[in-house]
């Protein structure tokens, strides 16, 4: 009766250790799920790196005016009351900054004609 009983405990043993290394949820799923882990992080890192550059752009936007002139001026070709524009031909420019900007002192934009 005791040998039965100890082969049945062996059997058994044996049954969770195969479910425990070869079975669903055993510790090969949990390589690969680690494994995908560890690339989806690698993924993520230039993601998390470039939500932290515009964070720190978001709050230098509400926080200073030189951030928000910067991109006045790079963005859509603004300039201040007190400074000068020169507009030099041959030079690409994007015009859309440039009729904006044009559009806001009343004057055309370089290159366009005005309409009467």
């Amino acid at each position: 009766m005791l040998k039965w009983l100890a082969i049945v405990l062996i059997i058994l043993l044996g049954l969770l250790q195969y479910r425990l290394w070869l079975g669903e949820g055993g510790m090969r799923e949990l390589t690969e799920v680690r494994q995908r882990v560890d690339a989806l992080e690698e993924e993520n890192q230039p993601l998390r790196d470039r939500n932290a550059r515009l964070a720190a752009e978001v709050v230098d936007l509400k926080t200073g005016l030189d951030a928000i002139e910067e991109r006045a001026r790079s963005d859509i070709g603004m300039v201040r009351t007190d400074e000068q524009f020169f507009w030099v031909p041959g030079v690409a420019v994007d015009n859309t900054g440039l009729e904006i900007n044009a559009g806001l002192v009343g004057m055309p934009a370089p290159g366009t004609e005005a309409s009467q």
